[in-house]
């Protein structure tokens, strides 16, 4: 299947309007030009009530600031804990303002968007620290967040997706917060690197993410183009993928990370655990925050919002 047409003509918008490779950039600005592109696709916001706040973990000291997003009508199903995508490097709670408000709307759940300590500055394995403490806070305040059912989801796109899946196994072995279900969207599940994949052969140079940003990132946040061998790293490398939440992953089929994705949720459906996996035939990495101007991207925002919704209503 071809590119979508509308991806197809915002890709060419931004070659014509000469927006630099993220890899070129010192992190600062990359920072404000990934901040620009996500603004881009930005349409009329979402109605539901938004409200600032400060997560601290029993095992970290480290405040994390959270935006929690509230259905303006009705008690919400749960909780969703978001986290955000940009390789761990790039992100923030204004840029990803616009998903998790659609999120919210979407599956009916308030919705705590998680502003994770960023590499290099934080390099790893900070986000991962900073996410289970937001998720431990999340857990201590649940009921209060919803004003009534109080079961939890997580949810991220690409490096946030590891995070999301991240916190689920370590919520498995630390006995820690009972989560439902995982939202994960296309995530780097081998860290950016799985073998000599077809994804990455066919899609190395994008059309949105390229392999020579995969290595920035890496270099960003692990201090080499070459990720570590661990699980909170790359959690593919999992020795145990058992009794973790069902998921909904979902993936782009112009993506080099697509087969690492796919590779996850395989392990995952083979490990015993109930698995969705929708590939999106005509996206590129990257979807998740262009639903005010892809169609396509407008219906995955819709249905990871009603599948959170489901999951979080059945609890």
């Amino acid at each position: 299947m071809a590119l979508d047409k509308a991806l197809e003509v915002i890709l060419t918008q931004a070659r014509e309007a000469g927006v630099p490779d993220l890899a070129d950039l010192p992190p600062p600005a990359a920072r404000a030009v990934y901040r620009q592109i996500l603004a881009a696709h930005d349409v009329e916001p979402a109605a539901v009530i938004v409200s600032d706040d400060v997560a601290m973990g029993t095992a970290a000291q480290v405040p994390v600031p959270v935006r929690i997003y509230r259905p303006q009508e009705g008690t919400p199903v749960g909780v969703v804990a978001y986290y955000h995508g940009g390789g761990y490097a790039l992100g923030d709670l204004d840029g990803y303002d616009n998903v998790c408000r659609r999120l919210c709307a979407d599956s009916r759940a308030t919705v705590v968007s998680v502003d994770y300590r960023l590499a290099p500055e934080h390099p790893f394995p900070a986000a991962v620290d900073d996410a289970w403490a937001a998720l431990e806070w999340i857990a201590a305040k649940a009921a209060a967040l919803t004003g009534g059912p109080a079961p939890i989801a997580v949810a991220g796109d690409s490096a946030g997706a590891v995070l999301a899946t991240v916190v689920c196994l370590l919520a498995r072995d630390r006995q820690g917060p009972a989560i439902v279900y995982q939202g994960l969207v296309y995530p780097p599940a081998g860290a950016g690197y799985f073998g000599n994949s077809d994804s990455r052969r066919q899609y190395s140079e994008g059309p949105t993410l390229t392999m020579r940003t995969v290595d920035y990132f890496n270099r960003c946040y692990f201090g080499s183009a070459q990720p570590p061998e661990n699980e909170l790293a790359a959690p593919l490398l999992a020795n145990d993928c058992s009794r973790l939440p069902p998921a909904l992953l979902q993936i782009a089929t112009y993506d080099p990370l697509r087969d690492e994705a796919i590779a996850y949720g395989t392990r995952l459906r083979e490990a015993g655990n109930d698995v969705v996996m929708v590939e999106y035939h005509g996206l590129a990495h990257g979807f998740v925050s262009m639903g005010g101007t892809v169609a396509a991207a407008r219906l995955a925002q819709r249905q990871l919002g009603q599948a959170l919704h489901d999951a979080l209503k059945a609890g």
